[in-house]
């Protein structure tokens, strides 16, 4: 097989294996430029910053493009020019339109963080753990105008773990996806590759995530608060109210064992060395790293010792407020 001509397009800390796994190969792919969003600003300071696969590129010597208009005439020329094959994204964060996907006479593929058609969208890792998936996956789909509606060439798939946050499974999902892309590119070089269309049954979407999904709400049980803590972590975490203190909560595990009769959502029913054991509309949640409104994160146990809360005290959902 001749050696296929590459061009990248990645943004996260995802993407990055996928294409040190194309530059791996070069007997066989040549990654001809490298595709990423503009420098975003980042830290206390704001300084921009650029982004993962901007500085895996710079490191292996790859030209680089930060397109800010995808629709643009420029655009599509700057790309064209390039003279790829195919085009490979993996987490770009922006959609392509269609004068894009037409470029590479092999099309666009992606590598795509989900088993599909379950979770298309901007965060299928969190939303895989959030809604307590047993699995969840990669897939190498054909792109086309449709969110991740594509034809699929390949999918793995993992269990996920009972203390996987969306960090780890990320970082896991993301060596998969280099692995997974590396299988089906072959084929695809050859014109021999045969995808397999989606079904039309369990479709799910994974839209973005926001600050304020990191709100928690004790009336719910704490298996589900949990999952919430762990699919939000590290970004954008999930937080509560003491009072009028903003507290995010770092990590925590759901318990099963019931309250006292009278006991709240939210109030606070031990506070030791062992944690924070918070009531929950069902079961208990034992919260272990807190980070305290301007302070850095602590042990929950740190954290009340000093002015941490302590039993009957109640969490809610708004400053001095709410439930």
């Amino acid at each position: 097989m001749a050696t296929l001509k590459v061009l990248f397009m990645g943004t996260p800390e995802f993407a990055v294996p996928s294409l040190l796994a194309l530059l791996g190969h070069k007997d066989r792919y040549e990654v001809v430029g490298v595709v990423t969003q503009p420098d975003r600003p980042a830290g206390r300071g704001r300084v921009l910053t650029p982004s993962a696969v901007k500085l895996c590129a710079l490191e292996h010597n790859l030209p680089v493009l930060t397109p800010r208009r995808m629709r643009h005439e420029d655009t599509r020329a700057a790309l064209a020019a390039f003279g790829a094959d195919v085009f490979v994204v993996a987490a770009y964060g922006r959609i392509l339109p269609p004068q894009l996907l037409e470029l590479p006479p092999l099309g666009c593929i992606n590598v795509h963080a989900s088993l599909l058609p379950r979770f298309r969208g901007a965060s299928p890792i969190a939303r895989a753990i959030w809604a307590g998936d047993e699995q969840a996956g990669v897939c190498i789909m054909g792109m086309e105008e449709g969110l991740d509606t594509g034809p699929v060439y390949t999918r793995r798939a993992v269990p996920i773990g009972p203390q996987e946050t969306c960090g780890t499974l990320t970082e896991r999902l993301a060596h998969l996806g280099a692995e997974a892309l590396l299988e089906a590119l072959p084929a695809i070089g050859r014109g021999e590759a045969r995808p397999e269309p989606q079904p039309e049954v369990g479709v799910t979407l994974a839209p973005p995530l926001r600050k304020e999904d990191g709100l928690m709400d004790f009336g719910q049980d704490a298996a589900a608060l949990g999952r919430q803590v762990r699919a939000l972590c590290p970004w954008p975490g999930t937080y509560t109210f003491l009072g009028d203190q903003r507290v995010g909560i770092v990590s925590a595990e759901a318990q099963e064992e019931a309250t006292a009769p009278g006991t709240v959502p939210g109030e606070v029913v031990r506070a030791d060395g062992g944690g924070l054991w918070v009531a929950c509309g069902q079961g208990q949640l034992n919260i272990t790293q807190v980070k305290p409104a301007g302070r850095g994160q602590m042990t929950a146990a740190a954290w009340i010792s000093g002015r941490g809360p302590k039993k009957g005290a109640i969490l809610k959902m708004h400053p001095e407020s709410g439930r």
